[in-house]
């Protein structure tokens, strides 16, 4: 049996942003037209190491993509300069279930989470859309801005993240990223000097409690919710949750793991009718959510495997095009 082997740098130079962008969109509509195959992502909670790893697969019919993703999330690995998330992917011939190639799946993890809320912020943020806050200067920080970028002309960036250092070093180096990410890109000492301006606000932390506060928020801003993936994480302000127009990537998974949805469901601060849709929805036409230049809209992604295994399967046809990866009999 021969399998393809994808390195981080080749699913790197295999898709980009903007093609991952359409991809996911692509899976959103089938999921929400529901052409797709998606059980919930199972768990496996590594107490002793406060880490979590999470196995994730799909399939998509009309994209030929059969997959999964193991993704572990140990937030602890920063403290020895590790990255926190570690993923792999494998793709299977949708015809005959063979495998046939397994890849890095921490920068597509990355890649496929800008990449949705590249998606989410096209349908959902202002149209003049200018000014962008970052919180969490991560990897998922960097695909963040990159994706957002793509959708909106973003001209003004700030960034905050708990570690001073880390949101200058992110400044810096996306500052000479090129377009669409623009140079004014500027490392804030605090949240509320982050998201005080902001159109479009992208979170990307493993906090569990909100990292900015309502009433900083200026009337119109579309945020990203990413980062939070279990029931005890929040990120978002509850009262923020209480006023904004809510869409998820899916409603049984958001209420199965995102703590900015199920928190507030648990104290009775908000019905499921607060949910206004899936992503999906709004991307197939079949729901509109923002009627007003003042309204808050809230995307919140908990990921799903749908967008990994689309991502991956593109970054597979991709790499064969471009001759990329390593070919090996199993």
């Amino acid at each position: 049996m021969k399998i393809k082997i994808l390195s981080q740098n080749d699913v790197q130079q295999s898709v980009t942003m903007p093609q991952a962008i359409d991809v996911v969109k692509q899976a959103f509509i089938s999921h929400a037209q529901k052409e797709v195959i998606l059980p919930l992502r199972t768990q496996v909670p590594v107490k002793e190491h406060q880490g979590i790893t999470l196995l994730m697969p799909a399939y998509l019919p009309k994209l030929e993509a059969l997959g999964a993703k193991i993704v572990s999330v140990f937030p602890q690995n920063v403290k020895n300069n590790r990255p926190t998330i570690h993923a792999i992917v494998i793709i299977c011939d949708a015809k005959t279930g063979q495998p046939t190639a397994i890849m890095d799946g921490t920068y597509l993890t990355a890649l496929r989470t800008g990449a949705v809320s590249g998606v989410a912020t096209d349908f959902l943020a202002l149209k003049g859309a200018r000014t962008a806050a970052i919180i969490g200067a991560g990897i998922q920080g960097r695909t963040q801005l990159e994706a957002i970028c793509c959708v909106r002309d973003i001209q003004k960036v700030l960034v905050y993240d708990k570690s001073p250092q880390v949101a200058e070093a992110f400044s810096e180096e996306m500052q000479n990223r090129g377009k669409p990410i623009p140079g004014d890109i500027s490392a804030v000492g605090s949240p509320e000097k982050a998201v005080s301006d902001a159109d479009v606000i992208c979170v990307a932390t493993t906090s569990s409690v909100p990292v900015f506060e309502d009433s900083h928020l200026k009337s119109g801003v579309h945020i990203n919710g990413v980062g939070s993936y279990t029931p005890k994480m929040q990120e978002i302000p509850e009262k923020t949750v209480l006023r904004a127009k809510i869409v998820v990537d899916s409603i049984a998974a958001s209420l199965e793991e995102a703590g900015d949805i199920i928190i507030p469901l648990r104290k009775g601060l908000i019905s499921q009718s607060y949910i206004r849709g899936e992503l999906g929805q709004v991307a197939s036409g079949l729901l509109t959510i923002r009627e007003s230049e003042e309204d808050i809209t809230f995307f919140k992604s908990v990921g799903l495997a749908i967008q990994d295994v689309a991502v991956a399967k593109l970054a597979l046809q991709r790499a064969d095009d471009l001759r990329l990866g390593i070919d090996l009999d199993l």
